[in-house]
């Protein structure tokens, strides 16, 4: 089947690749064309495991295609809008580059063509840009939600072997192209759900706001054992066991980031107060994150007091999560914003994401000059006064304490991912901070 994705982004290049991995013509279309020429040169502008090959691999089979025009759109059967739609600053979506590249291929299908909203929309969205499409164009088209559910780290996993597929639709043919078109990932029984626009809108921000939920969850109950003297660890296996729970999203942390999750759950409360409604629980997970950003730094001013000038902080990891450069929303903005406003200054090692995070600090002028990259997480601990973990890169679960004690002022560990076995850390001689863990 010839497939056009509008956008490459995350969702656009990931979902471009993969169809054309199980042998579909595939055309990503983006109007950047410095991103556009990194591709056709076989370089991936985002860190994403087994990407890069799938992309070589497709563009030399000649499978999958690069463009800034949307002269491919005339000869697909399916189009993908896979645009960004980042939160405005009321929390509601931006929909501004969705309904610009609706706009494009409406002037640019055939009869018959698919128009695939891949990108998260709020509820309703669906209506709307099926009336503009109409105001573009004369042929006859169908207009389908196929929200994704892809993890940044495991996306081309998660792409080839979905949980399930949702295509909100209206009309039978549509689903039945969709379900050829994804025909090859569901061959082990995994199922393709039809449904309502509307409910697939919804769906995928329930999804996520429901999974965030456990996370702001897990990290309050986290912060209640550190003033109990209950381990959080043991708790967390007490409670995952149970399978109406699972272990899923049940890790406390410094909070989560990213592209999803923080917009998903500004937008769904949005949502709710355009229809007149108070999502209390939503509310409150986002409440609960914004707090859990700076819970890492209260255990700093706990341990050296509010005044940091002079002090040295090594934060390895700086990415939203393990896995990926994308620094969007990650807590180490937070974190560094809050050391830096205290005094302090700020070592940093990431494997991949340390130039996007530079790039997305040099937003705050209050950390000009204050943020230095290293090019290995030990160099990074040179003169520092602790080392924080942000990011549960696997590379740092077994370090050598003896070298990371060499290296510091003072055998000072804020563990913001609780990588450490407590008994371990503390019989290397460190002082040792966790979140929710008991530590004597």
């Amino acid at each position: 089947m010839k497939v056009s994705v509008i956008g490459t982004g995350y969702v656009g290049l990931v979902s471009g690749t993969c169809f054309a991995e199980i042998g579909h013509d595939v055309t990503c279309i983006d109007i950047d064309p410095k991103k556009i020429d990194m591709l056709k040169a076989h370089k991936s502008p985002i860190y994403e495991p087994g990407l890069t090959e799938l992309l070589e691999r497709n563009i030399k089979a000649e499978r999958l295609h690069f463009s800034t025009g949307y002269e491919s759109v005339a000869g697909a059967k399916s189009i993908f809008l896979a645009v960004g739609t980042p939160s405005a600053d009321d929390g509601r979506a931006d929909l501004k580059y969705l309904r610009a590249a609706a706009i494009q291929v409406a002037q640019n299908i055939s009869d018959d063509a698919i128009i695939v909203i891949k990108s998260t929309v709020p509820v309703g969205t669906s209506v709307e840009i099926r009336k503009l499409i109409s105001e573009n164009t004369t042929k006859k088209f169908h207009l389908v939600n196929n929200p994704e559910f892809l993890k940044e780290g495991s996306a081309v996993e998660d792409f080839m072997r979905p949980d399930r597929v949702i295509i909100g639709h209206q009309d039978d043919m549509a689903m039945k192209v969709m379900e050829e078109l994804y025909a090859p990932l569901v061959r082990q029984g995994n199922p393709i759900y039809g449904m309502s626009n509307l409910s697939a809108e919804m769906s995928k921000y329930a999804a996520n706001c429901f999974l965030a939920t456990k996370i702001s969850f897990i990290n309050e109950i986290a912060r209640l054992c550190d003033l109990t003297n209950a381990d959080i660890e043991e708790v967390r296996k007490g409670i995952s066991s149970d399978k109406r729970i699972g272990g899923h999203f049940l890790y406390p942390g410094p909070g989560y980031g990213g592209s999803c999750f923080p917009k998903d759950v500004k937008a769904l409360i949005a949502t709710a107060e355009d229809h007149g409604m108070d999502l209390k629980i939503v509310n409150a997970v986002e409440e609960v994150n914004d707090e859990q950003k700076s819970y890492v730094f209260s255990k700093v001013e706990k341990h050296y007091g509010k005044d940091l000038k002079g002090k040295v902080f090594a934060f390895w990891g700086v990415a939203f999560k393990a896995n990926t450069d994308d620094v969007r929303e990650t807590p180490a903005i937070a974190m560094a914003r809050k050391l830096i406003g205290a005094g302090a200054t700020i070592n940093i090692f990431d494997p991949v994401a340390t130039e996007n995070y530079l790039q997305m600090m040099g937003e705050f002028k209050e950390c000009e000059g204050k943020i230095k990259a290293f090019e290995t997480k030990y160099d990074a601990l040179n003169g520092a006064d602790a080392l924080i973990t942000v990011t549960e890169w696997r590379e740092f679960t077994t370090p050598d304490f003896a070298e990371i004690k060499k290296r510091l002022k003072a055998p000072v560990l804020f563990d913001g991912r609780n990588l450490y076995d407590t008994k371990k850390v503390q019989a290397e001689g460190f002082k040792y901070y966790a979140i929710g863990k008991f530590i004597k």
